[in-house]
């Protein structure tokens, strides 16, 4: 498969493409903002539109009949979401919904599930991505019932940091609450941990890492697995230009 670089603020699965796909799909997507907070599915309701995320974050969020609710993923510009009509289904399972503002594009189910339909490597890449947030929801899981609090955040703002530029990332205590599924007072104590391990610095909507490979060795094995399946199957999370601060002398091209 084709590892180009590709440019900054590029959706990575389209630019993994190959022209028969992009020619199928191009006619069909329509640009537009994602302002925090912007649904992309509710759970239940049929689908009508998939997202390629180009900037921003989006969280994929399991809820209960009992309105109880955990992230079980987010997508970034590596990624498509919802996974559903990829899968030939067409109703949403999870709420998804932006959580770091953006822009991206989107396309109707109908000329996507045609397109999977008519063209195999298209499907064969869409695949593959399902695999991977398949493995990222599973060791979402385990970190989930096996690691700390602050363990836990350590994944999570990698997670965020693999699919940003930069270092700043603007997410609130109680957003980060919602995602871990713990009460704001103890994202609070696992923010002051980490700011005190001099990994983050951490205000009142930003969250800013400072040591990336030092974040990596404190999450331990709750981070990394999901990631190294991403690049297996697809290429690299980061960009080119951020890989470079954490991969000193790694002129590899992806």
């Amino acid at each position: 498969m084709d590892r180009a670089i590709y440019a900054a603020g590029d959706n990575i699965l389209r630019g993994r493409m190959d022209e028969e796909a992009t020619r199928h799909l191009t006619p069909y997507l329509e640009p537009l903002a994602l302002p925090r907070g912007y649904a992309l599915s509710t759970s239940g309701h049929q689908l009508k539109h998939c997202y390629f995320i180009e900037d921003g974050i989006a969280s994929i969020v399991a809820r209960s009949v009992a309105e109880r609710s955990s992230e079980v993923g987010i997508v970034g510009r590596e990624g498509i979401v919802p996974l559903a009509p990829i899968l030939d289904s067409t109703h949403a399972t999870f709420d998804i919904f932006v959580q770091v503002e953006g822009h991206g594009s989107r396309i109707a189910v109908e000329p996507l599930q045609e397109a999977l339909r008519a063209v195999p490597s298209l499907r064969r890449l869409l695949n593959r991505y399902v695999q991977t947030f398949i493995v990222q929801a599973a060791f979402t899981s385990l970190a989930n019932a096996n690691h700390s609090i602050e363990a836990r955040l350590a994944r999570w703002i990698l997670m965020c940091h693999d699919r940003i530029d930069g270092d700043h990332i603007g997410l609130t205590h109680e957003f980060l609450a919602l995602m871990l599924s713990v009460r704001r007072a103890s994202i609070t104590t696992a923010l002051h941990d980490l700011e005190g391990r001099q990994l983050i610095w951490s205000e009142r909507s930003l969250v800013t890492v400072r040591d990336r490979a030092g974040l990596e060795e404190f999450a331990g094995d709750s981070y990394g697995r999901a990631e190294q399946e991403y690049r297996r199957l697809i290429g690299e999370l980061r960009q080119p230009q951020a890989l470079a601060k954490v991969r000193a002398g790694d002129n590899q091209a992806y």
